[in-house]
């Protein structure tokens, strides 16, 4: 699927403006931007990140790059911010324009920027971005600057996008750790010809930005502050201060050794000068269209691995279907059948079957004369048989027509926790949809993120609804305490946890902190926006709809739940039930774990294949929770209403182990506050998957029992 999708109705275009900027807004094959020669490009720097740590930054806050002057430059004043929509400010983007000059159809072999005075403390921090491996993100007519790549059979070319802040290497005299700035960048603008009539009045629009770098040393210069020779070999711009010994002698001075201590504030810089080159270069073979496939790498190597994981999928998902249709079209049926026949369940009591009198003779005093003596009544006989099976088939799960439909403990946690499950099946939904149709898509920057926070804001209605209906049908009484949990419990943990996260990386001055502002919007959004809906929904669930009937009356005393086997016990049962859906989605979640932690330069595109594993493992957790649930109430167990949320969610416990395996093998992740987010994000993941699953598992549980029982 392309990423740059035409859109065809202009109500999708209304509809999502409501929910970000009209300026941020972005709709691939609907915004084409056209460019004539001479016209000034707008360049743009975002954030610098890394593969190896969770804490991003903003390029222009960093003290080693070219600070803005405010100079304009195509009508727009350098370092001015630029308007943001929800998404972006959430992954931590921070969009400014910047002083480089580009200008469509002119090549520039090289064009000084300006020379930064950079102090001891400012070298250490360069240093340790170069250590940890972070790449700056630049944008260019919405397209990221990328680094450029060739297969091993330089066949296929590729992007990553962003390009390396520096490079590492080792003194061959004393084997210690060099750190080299790349201040010189190659910047090529691939162009075609504009489609339409922008093409017809010489219009020209970009398909590619490509960003090549390099370290030049700061001497060897003209007048201009450009090294006189851009493309010959020259030594790199070494990221380095020579101690100051005669302040660290001073400062240990029955010592012999001094420690290279680059902390001293004595004053001491280096300046680093930074160049530019442009180049526009004509690329027939890109369609505008097509522009972002060259960011998607391998990819037809991967695509056979989705087609794997989606054969995985069906096997699984098929011989569980075999195993539920087993047990509806073969004992739950046939036991609603004998149970009909035999006088069956009505109006929450057994009824016993009537015997047939006794044909025969002999009277009630009559005595055999032994055992050989006695005859055989095969009319008793039948009654007999047919006695032992009537008290056979009114074993299982037929004993607990009086106790299955009885209220659960914590009940008003229950039903809140259902209609937040709601809420985030129906954002859910709508992701994946609106994914797999090419709305949503890495050229419309934070526009998941953004689009997902309307759709979970305006799915509240629906989270009220549910909670009411369902605390109704538990007999709650004081629905607006409902509606309050409803609204509160959930996304309360959810704000409250990131809240608390956030205090950890405002600490490391890291762009990915959210603003106070934003925090201030979140907050709106959620009690002006949600918490009015939620509150309609539930009194749309409690006072104008019915509660949900059950078939069965409950018994006035509960039952006594006899000794489960082991493998109904609740933590073994979870772990089991759980196995099965992770193992329908494992394989797809090595990608989705490479695009968010691993492989940060790359970008996730294949959402067709995610829609369809992800309606696999839907299916599957249906499957399982009506197995788990039907061999629950089999062992005489009526406690289903939490066990159906648990055995739902339980592949959330498979998968949080998935991410500290993949931590542990695959991560290089550095630092305390890294390791944290990396966990904290998991478990708040998991915890939000595990909900929408084990919402699932409720509903399927609850319309089963519901079925065998009426």
């Amino acid at each position: 699927m392309h990423a740059d999708f035409r859109i065809v109705s202009s109500r999708l275009l209304a509809l999502f403006g409501a929910i970000t900027s009209a300026q941020a807004f972005y709709i691939p094959g609907w915004s084409i931007k056209s460019y004539v020669d001479n016209e000034t490009i707008p360049l743009e720097v975002n954030k610098v990140y890394s593969d190896n740590t969770q804490l991003q930054y903003a390029y222009y806050n960093l003290p080693f790059v070219c600070p803005p002057t405010g100079q304009k430059h195509g009508g727009y004043a350098s370092g001015r911010s630029v308007s943001l929509n929800l998404g972006e400010v959430l992954r931590g983007d921070r969009i400014m324009t910047s002083d480089y000059d580009l200008f469509m159809g002119q090549d520039t072999e090289c064009q000084y920027l300006c020379s930064r005075q950079v102090d001891r403390r400012g070298i250490k921090r360069a240093q340790e971005l170069v250590e940890d491996g972070y790449v700056a993100e630049w944008i260019v007519d919405n397209l990221p600057g990328a680094t450029s790549f060739v297969t091993v059979d330089k066949a296929h070319k590729y992007y990553a996008a962003g390009f390396k802040m520096g490079y590492k290497d080792y003194s061959s005299v004393t084997g210690k750790p060099r750190y080299f700035i790349n201040n010189h960048l190659t910047l090529v603008l691939r162009w075609r010809k504009a489609p339409g009539r922008a093409g017809e009045n010489d219009g020209k629009v970009i398909v590619g930005f490509e960003v090549y770098t390099r370290s030049i040393e700061d001497g060897h210069r003209d007048s201009t502050g450009c090294p006189q020779d851009v493309h010959g070999d020259t030594d790199g711009m070494e990221l380095y201060i020579a101690p100051n010994n005669t302040h660290l002698a001073s400062q240990y001075p029955h010592s012999s050794y001094l420690p290279a201590d680059d902390d001293i504030d004595d004053g001491s810089t280096i300046t680093i000068p930074y160049s530019y080159a442009v180049y526009f270069r004509e690329d027939d073979r890109v369609e505008w269209s097509k522009r972002w496939d060259l960011y998607f790498n391998n990819q037809e190597e991967s695509n056979s691995i989705h087609w794997l994981a989606i054969i995985n999928s069906l096997v699984i998902c098929g011989l569980l279907t075999a195993v539920v249709v087993m047990i509806l079209a073969k004992t739950v049926a046939g036991d609603g059948r004998r149970s009909t026949k035999d006088g069956g369940l009505e109006e929450g009591k057994i009824k016993p079957k009537a015997k047939k009198p006794r044909t025969g003779n002999r009277s009630p005093r009559e005595k055999s004369n032994g055992l050989l003596d006695q005859k055989t009544d095969p009319d008793h006989d039948r009654d007999t048989s047919s006695d032992e099976e009537f008290i056979e088939d009114i074993t299982g799960w037929k004993l607990l027509h009086g106790d299955v439909f009885r209220p659960p403990s914590y009940a008003g946690f229950l039903a809140p926790l259902i209609g937040s499950g709601t809420q985030l099946v129906f954002m859910t939904t709508g992701l994946l949809i609106l994914s797999t149709l090419g709305v949503l898509n890495p050229s419309f920057r934070g526009g998941f993120v953004s689009v997902g926070m309307g759709l979970f804001v305006f799915a509240g209605i629906f989270s009220g609804y549910f909670s009411g209906r369902i605390y109704k049908t538990f007999n709650g009484k004081d629905w607006r305490r409902n509606t309050l949990m409803t609204a509160l419990l959930f996304p309360g943990l959810l704000f409250s946890t990131i809240f608390i996260l956030n205090l950890f990386v405002w600490a490391q001055a890291s762009s990915t902190a959210l603003p106070f502002g934003t925090l201030v919007g979140l907050i709106a959004l959620w009690l002006l926006i949600q918490l009015p809906l939620v509150y309609c929904g539930s009194w749309l669930g409690y006072h104008c709809s019915n509660s949900y009937e059950h078939p069965t009356k409950t018994n006035s005393i509960a039952r006594q739940v006899p000794e489960k086997p082991w493998y109904t016990r609740s933590i073994y049962s979870i772990l089991l039930a759980g196995l099965i859906p992770f193992a329908v989605i494992f394989i797809e979640l090595l990608f989705v774990f490479r695009s968010i932690w691993q492989d940060k330069s790359g970008y996730y595109y294949v959402f067709g294949f995610l829609s369809v594993v992800s309606l696999v493992c839907i299916v599957t957790v249906v499957e399982v929770t009506i197995v788990a649930t039907y061999i629950q109430l089999c062992a005489e167990d009526y406690h289903w209403w939490w066990q159906s949320v648990f055995i739902g969610s339980g592949s959330a416990v498979w998968i949080f182990m998935y991410c500290v395996w993949f931590y542990w093998t695959k991560l290089h992740i550095q630092g305390f506050i890294s390791g944290m987010l990396f966990f904290s994000y998991s478990l708040l993941a998991c915890a939000v998957y595990g909900l929408l699953t084990g919402t699932v598992g409720f509903l399927t549980a609850y319309a089963f029992v519901r079925r065998i029982y009426g």
